[in-house]
Parts: C-alpha cells; sequence; structure tokens
C-alpha cells in the first residue's frame, strides 16, 4: 500500500463515493509531481500521427510547469473551437484548458472544473502567463473549484455551452451516469461531448474497485466500453461516435496481476445533444472544405471521412447532428425523400475501441513511460 494510505488489507476495503473522491483526490494532489509517477502508459500514449497545426502549436504554447503535471490518456482536441464556450471536466493542471485557449480565441471562453484544490490553484497561476503569451487583452480561461457530477453547484448554467471536453477523467469517478447527465444537462442543444477516456474490456469487479491504487490508475473506475453506448443513449446524447484508440500498457507487476485478464485501452469518443426535433429521414452530405486545418477532408470519427464537394449518404442520426451541430454551416445537406427502413438491432462492433487499436497499431505512437 502506497505511504499516503492508511495501510488496510484489500479484503476490508469498501469505499463510498465520499471516499472514492477522497482517495483520487490525495493520489493526484498529494502523491502524483509528474505524469511519470503513474504505473500504466495512458498519460504517454493514444498520440496520433497526424495532428492538426493548430492544436500541436497551441500544446507547444502551454507553460512546461503546467505540462509536468498533466495526467490525461488521449487527445480531445476536435475541430472547429473557435468562439466557441468550451468546459474541461478534470482539467488538472491545466494544460488542455490553455490549448483550448488559444483555439477557441479572444472570443471564446474556457472553463476548467477540477475537485483538487493543488491542481487547481497551480492552474490558477498560469492563467495571466498565458493571457499575455496569446496575446489576448483579458483571459479567457477560469477555473473554478467543484464536482463534475454537480456542475450546477459549480455556477455552470445548464444548456450555456457549446463543447464538453474531458482527458482521462471520468474513469475516476464512480457515479459515470452522472458526469454524462450533467454534461448533457449544461450543453447546448447541438452541442457536443468530446471525451478520451480509459476502457476495460469487460465489466470491473468489486474487488478492483475497492483498491484505492488500482482506482487512482483509472483501472479500478474503468467503464466496459459498451456500458457507455447505452448509457449515453438512455441520457439522451447521440449513438457514442469512436474516433481514436491505442492500448494501454500495465507497467507495474502488482497491478497487472491484480487486473487478471482484463485489458485496458484509451478510447475517444464524441457525443453530440440533439434537439427535440431530429432528423428522421436519411440525408446527402457534402463537405464545403472550410473547416480550417481540414481543406480537403474532415475525418469526422474513425467510421466518417467527408472529403470536399463530395455527397454521401448518411443516416438519421448523422444527418441530425451535422444539421443541430456547429458544423451545419460547413456541409450541404439534402434530406431523402424517403423513410429509414426498418434494420436489425446494431451490434456496434465499429465502436469497440479495443478492435481500432488493434487496426490502428501501426499508426498510433506506443509509448512506455520513458516515451522511448
Amino acid at each position: 500500500m502506497m505511504s499516503w494510505l492508511i495501510p488496510k488489507p484489500l479484503s476490508v476495503w469498501c469505499l463510498s463515493l465520499s471516499e472514492h473522491i477522497y482517495y483520487t483526490e490525495q493520489y493526484y494532489g498529494k502523491r502524483m509531481e509528474t505524469s511519470s509517477d503513474l504505473q500504466t502508459s495512458a498519460s504517454s500514449c493514444s498520440m496520433p500521427r497526424s495532428v492538426p497545426r493548430s492544436v500541436t502549436e497551441a500544446l507547444s504554447l502551454v507553460h512546461p510547469e503546467v505540462t509536468k503535471r498533466f495526467f490525461g490518456c488521449g487527445l480531445p482536441f476536435p475541430a472547429k473551437l473557435e468562439g466557441c464556450r468550451v468546459l474541461d471536466l478534470g482539467s488538472g493542471s491545466g494544460r488542455d484548458c490553455f490549448a483550448f485557449s488559444k483555439l477557441v480565441g479572444p472570443s471564446g471562453h474556457v472553463t476548467g472544473i477540477d475537485m483538487t484544490t493543488e491542481l487547481i490553484t497551480v492552474s490558477r497561476q498560469y492563467v495571466e502567463y498565458h493571457q499575455k503569451k496569446f496575446g489576448y487583452e483579458k483571459p479567457n480561461v477560469s477555473f473554478v473549484q467543484g464536482y463534475m457530477e454537480k456542475l450546477g453547484e459549480a455556477g455552470i448554467q445548464s444548456d450555456s455551452i457549446d463543447v464538453v471536453l474531458s482527458n482521462c477523467v471520468i474513469c475516476l469517478c464512480p457515479d459515470k451516469r452522472a458526469v454524462l447527465q450533467q454534461a448533457y444537462n449544461v450543453l447546448k442543444e447541438g452541442g457536443e461531448l468530446y471525451f478520451s477516456d480509459m476502457y476495460a474490456s469487460s465489466v470491473i469487479p468489486d474487488h478492483l474497485k475497492q483498491d484505492p491504487v488500482l482506482w487512482g490508475e483509472g483501472m479500478g473506475g474503468s467503464l466496459f466500453w459498451r456500458d457507455l453506448i447505452s448509457l449515453a443513449q438512455d441520457i439522451g446524447f447521440s449513438t457514442p461516435l469512436l474516433v481514436s484508440a491505442s492500448l494501454i500498457v500495465v507497467h507495474n507487476s502488482e497491478l497487472k496481476a491484480k487486473a487478471g485478464d482484463i485489458s485496458y485501452v484509451s478510447g475517444t469518443y464524441r457525443l453530440f445533444k440533439p434537439p427535440k426535433s431530429p432528423v428522421a429521414t436519411k440525408a446527402t452530405v457534402t463537405y464545403k472544405g472550410t473547416v480550417a486545418d481540414f481543406p480537403d477532408q474532415l475525418k469526422f470519427d474513425s467510421s466518417h471521412c467527408f472529403k470536399k464537394d463530395e455527397a454521401v449518404e448518411v443516416d438519421a442520426e448523422m444527418a441530425t447532428i451535422l444539421q443541430s451541430s456547429r458544423f451545419n454551416s460547413d456541409f450541404e445537406i439534402q434530406m431523402l425523400d424517403k423513410q429509414p427502413c426498418c434494420e436489425s438491432a446494431p451490434q456496434y462492433c465499429h465502436l469497440n475501441p479495443f478492435l481500432l487499436a488493434d487496426k490502428l497499431g501501426s499508426s498510433v505512437k506506443q509509448c512506455s513511460k520513458t516515451g522511448k
């Protein structure tokens, strides 16, 4: 057991919600100094080879002391953030928030929320630094201490956010339904939840959820990937769209033994809040090539890549997403005069992050803690 915990046999661990929160705060606020302290490759993997120049530039401008305490597991940077109101769940030291603040520009605003006092303190220290670095007249990023299960109590208004982002923190929350519901509530109609997280190859048994170190590493709280789909749909989101994925390597032999046959993956999904009256039929859509960084084609997710001036047929759900979201002006959308055909229940194999990670194994940088 780690020195920051009172030793207790695993058999008597039975963590309540408040205890899960306490040990997460202790793990990241007290024990973790840098991302190299993590026992998995989560924070060093899932970096695609092809990253938009605007994203790499924004990340390169973030202060090194902020980047040092980055504990994410992916690269949740969707296209077209200019002028958006963005909320980062579990903002930590603020690395992603400061990069987002460059991408949204002076007319946008970024709010980071985190429950950890130490990390909120770190992030607030560098607000003025990044304001001056980006040449803004006033800061366009702010940080609030609070819980992503209770965004209203933290002052985040319903229907006020264009894009909710998150980088590997939902796996640290025991009540994932509450997190997704709160994200849904604060999003505007047509808004998006775009997030990276750790996922498990099967349902995590209770005894692993009760291990504080496994919990702090994200392994104890990882969601079985199929459960994300049903949970999102129950709340009212569109079907999750899988963007990218890469396998996670567990370096610590003791933790690996505890996990047994369970494998872990870093996966990035995007979910949209559909309008009350969604599109009921399929549509033909044509990308105009107007999204910055993507003049020739826009890779929307692992299953949809829209080439400029090329008309493609999409299902009713994708038609709804494109029509109601911030991408509306970037597409010509023509509804088809036919009712959707009766289809069998979807299997969602294309949304399995483990299958995508295997497929893209040669296309992502599989890293170790040392980055070699």
